[in-house]
């Protein structure tokens, strides 16, 4: 569908910024869970790996979005 109006592109965004997140979401699950449980590392050292792990997963969720929303409009294929 190649949206002709702002809120017509407003809502394919949004659309597909949910489904990416809920696709994405048990990946992050499962990274804060390992490092939750990783003795190696420090109480700080879990947290800073976790706020990286949540950096990764929003840049990867954008990415994402934007090359689904782009690939739509465009009429490409994987």
């Amino acid at each position: 569908m190649v949206p002709i109006r702002k809120d017509d592109l407003r809502k394919m965004v949004s659309q597909t910024t949910v489904e990416t997140y809920e696709e994405l979401t048990p990946q992050l699950i499962r990274l804060i869970e390992e490092t939750r449980h990783n003795d190696a590392l420090t109480e700080a050292q879990k947290q800073d790996e976790i706020s990286l792990h949540m950096l990764g997963y929003v840049k990867s969720c954008t990415n994402e979005i934007i090359i689904e929303v782009l690939a739509e409009i465009l009429g490409l294929e994987d």
